[in-house]
């Protein structure tokens, strides 16, 4: 057997997950249970729950550190990446959207993480290399489509953040971000636009932790399509709208944890989110 250069592995496991894109079965990815697509039913959750889906997500996690913290560690590369875009003149504007409006996408870095505890659960090797395993699932399409949404809402976001930034403040641009935090700090218009940011940021979030919290996990779970999913996220959100609007204020406190941390906090934050958001997956629908 030809040895293999251990500088160029990680970048040939990762190219052979995106060769293999949506290549896997339905039998080879789900078992017989999953593929027969049974009626999904939505259950009655409690906030006690929210800590128990917590601490499961903590044992996925202490399972797979080495492997979560490897497949995460490039967040904070882009993160830092972002702030320095927006520090610069003319883009200040641009920072808080685009550091609060990480936990509008979040899901999408979650998907890995959910493939690492679906693993868990019938005891099969959960890597880094196997969380690209998500990349061969047959649901490949749809989680294209779930990705795309949340990026659409992503850039509404922003641009809705843009728009309430030049309407309090009159200007298309601030010249620096120390000028913009004066400004918005000592102005009765700047406290303004800091209510209604929040505001108008808790609208999207919302919209976001209805359309997701189900419909990610689920079609990795089993086979169902984009209007499905959607549709069942949004009816267990309806039927359990305390408890997930609670879990919604934890993981957005969380993340903002980790993005306070310089981004680094991120790489043990994001995991034990997304492995415990499998879990209240888990707890949420029945089949």
């Amino acid at each position: 057997m030809r040895a293999q250069n251990p500088f160029f592995w990680p970048f040939q496991m990762v190219f052979s997950g995106f060769s293999s894109v949506g290549k896997s079965a339905d039998q080879t990815y789900w078992d017989s249970a999953a593929v027969a697509r049974t009626t999904p039913v939505i259950q009655r959750i409690t906030y006690s729950d929210l800590f128990a889906v917590l601490s499961e997500g903590a044992q996925d996690f202490a399972k797979t550190r080495a492997d979560a913290i490897l497949l995460v560690f490039i967040l904070p590369i882009i993160g830092v990446a972002a702030i320095v875009a927006a520090s610069g003149p003319g883009y200040a504007d641009l920072l808080f959207p685009l550091l609060s409006g990480f936990v509008l996408v979040s899901p999408i870095a979650a998907f890995g993480f959910y493939e690492m505890s679906r693993r868990l659960e019938t005891d099969q090797r959960a890597g880094w290399t196997d969380a690209l395993g998500v990349l061969t699932s047959p649901a490949i399409g749809t989680i294209a489509l779930l990705s795309l949404t949340l990026i659409s809402i992503f850039i509404l976001w922003i641009g809705a953040a843009h728009f309430l930034f030049v309407a309090f403040s009159g200007k298309q641009h601030p010249i620096s971000l120390g000028v913009m935090l004066v400004h918005i700090l000592t102005h009765l218009r700047g406290w303004g636009l800091i209510i209604s940011g929040f505001a108008v940021g808790f609208v999207f979030a919302v919209i976001v932790l209805a359309l997701s919290v189900v419909s990610f996990p689920m079609v990795l779970d089993r086979p169902e399509g984009f209007v499905g999913a959607i549709g069942t996220s949004l009816k267990a959100f309806a039927f359990n709208v305390g408890p997930l609007l609670a879990w919604g204020l934890i993981v957005s406190l969380g993340l903002f944890v980790g993005v306070a941390f310089a981004l680094v906090g991120l790489v043990v934050v994001l995991p034990i989110l997304s492995h415990a958001t499998w879990h209240l997956y888990r707890r949420l629908v029945h089949y």
